[in-house]
């Protein structure tokens, strides 16, 4: 097996270095011809060469969670960055990982039915952890979905809160007392800020009961339980109308077969002048599937859609869009504030849970990052209506907000 993924990694290398330290203790070296990174990668099991040679796309995340494969002379980060760069190049190079992507596009809609029970199941497996995992890297808010970087350099606290004025913008929260809907609401930071902020009457829902719990804690203790509730609910259930309906995060666990029940939902929900914005995380080359390792460890039956998928199903309920905005780096930003706060707080993490938990999750936010810088990933925001004249013919009224609302956080501070 040595010999074929020797083979495997001559063709693929063709940007940056790669050194390759084999079981026996012997090295490779695979020098590309264009410029980029060097990093070295640590086979320190016979095993994990063959596991690597037969499906790549699965065992490296698992043999770096088994230490069957390390960084060698380099970070995680780093070693990751040759490898993708590489990959998303020259797929063919390794044919064992082109049948597998062909695979994965084959049988991705079984992988994402997601009917009620089987979406609460998911749910579960990602965000009902232990609440102090989230608290020890994400901002104080606990926003878990990309954040807003207009300049590049704002911190993760500040970036966050740019988020929620963004998508408040949008919404045309402009007087007192609508009826907000929040599609997986998460740990309520986007229904509660809406409402202290924005005098809105949030209801937020989700699948989570770790997210449940602690929204009702928080609401409770900010004084706003007689503004926000939060329910356990599936966004099937709904019937009852909203003036605004928001969904920040939630629509990447919806799955492609899923996506005219979505739809269905908001056009049913949304008063006939109403506002909904849809945040997500897309594609920008076209369809595709979700990587194995993290549809296995991360998110099972997740997938992060291209426009061309969603689009249709907007058009089909009987919805306008009114506006689309493509955020391009701002979650590969987002993922770096997160995993460097990740490593702060790695010995705590791992009070939590244990070493393998650490290196599994410390994969997905490299991982996840580099898919936003080296591939084709992306977040998009799109805004809907059921009436063309439910908004302005301008989009001016979503700066002028923004600009409105940080002059007066200026002035109070």
């Amino acid at each position: 097996m040595r010999a074929v993924m020797d083979g495997f990694l001559r063709r693929m290398i063709t940007a940056g270095q790669l050194t390759v330290r084999w079981p026996d203790g012997s090295q490779s070296r695979y020098q590309g011809k264009h410029d980029g990174p060097a990093a070295g990668l640590a086979i320190n099991y016979p095993a994990a060469v063959r596991r690597l040679v037969l499906n790549p796309s699965l065992a490296l995340g698992e043999a770096y969670m088994e230490r069957q494969v390390e960084p060698l002379d380099c970070s995680l980060f780093t070693m990751l960055d040759v490898l993708v760069r590489n990959s998303e190049t020259n797929l063919s190079a390794h044919p064992m990982m082109h049948l597998h992507t062909v695979g994965g596009w084959l049988l991705r809609r079984w992988r994402q039915f997601n009917p009620a029970s089987r979406a609460r199941r998911n749910v579960a497996h990602h965000y009902d952890l232990n609440g102090r995992l989230y608290s020890l890297f994400l901002d104080r808010d606990r926003q878990y979905s990309c954040a807003y970087f207009p300049t590049g350099g704002e911190t993760l606290e500040e970036a966050q809160t740019l988020k929620k004025r963004h998508i408040a913008a949008k919404l045309k929260l402009d007087r007192e007392g609508l009826a907000v809907l929040d599609i997986g609401s998460g740990w309520g930071g986007l229904a509660l800020t809406l409402a202290r902020d924005y005098g809105a009457r949030v209801t937020g829902i989700t699948l989570s009961s770790e997210q449940l719990h602690e929204s009702r804690a928080r609401a409770e203790a900010e004084g706003l339980s007689d503004r926000v509730r939060f329910e356990l609910q599936d966004y099937r259930a709904l019937s009852e109308p909203f003036d605004r309906i928001v969904s920040v995060g939630m629509f990447e666990h919806v799955g492609v077969d899923h996506y005219r029940q979505f739809f269905a939902t908001v056009k049913r929900c949304l008063a006939p002048d109403g506002v909904a914005l849809l945040h997500a995380i897309g594609r920008a080359a076209g369809p595709g599937s979700t990587n194995p390792w993290l549809a296995k460890y991360i998110f099972p039956g997740g997938y992060s859609p291209a426009l061309s998928e969603v689009v249709p199903h907007i058009e089909r309920a009987g919805l306008w869009i009114t506006d689309i905005e493509i955020l391009r780096l701002h979650y590969a930003e987002t993922l770096r504030h997160w995993r460097r706060r990740f490593a702060a707080n790695r010995d705590a993490i791992a009070s939590l849970y244990d070493e393998r938990f650490c290196r599994m999750f410390e994969f997905y936010l490299a991982g996840s990052e580099l898919a936003f810088r080296r591939q084709d990933h992306m977040n998009f925001q799109i805004q809907m209506t059921r009436s063309p004249y439910a908004l302005p013919i301008a989009r001016d009224y979503m700066v002028d907000n923004e600009r409105r609302v940080a002059s007066e956080t200026k002035q109070q501070a």
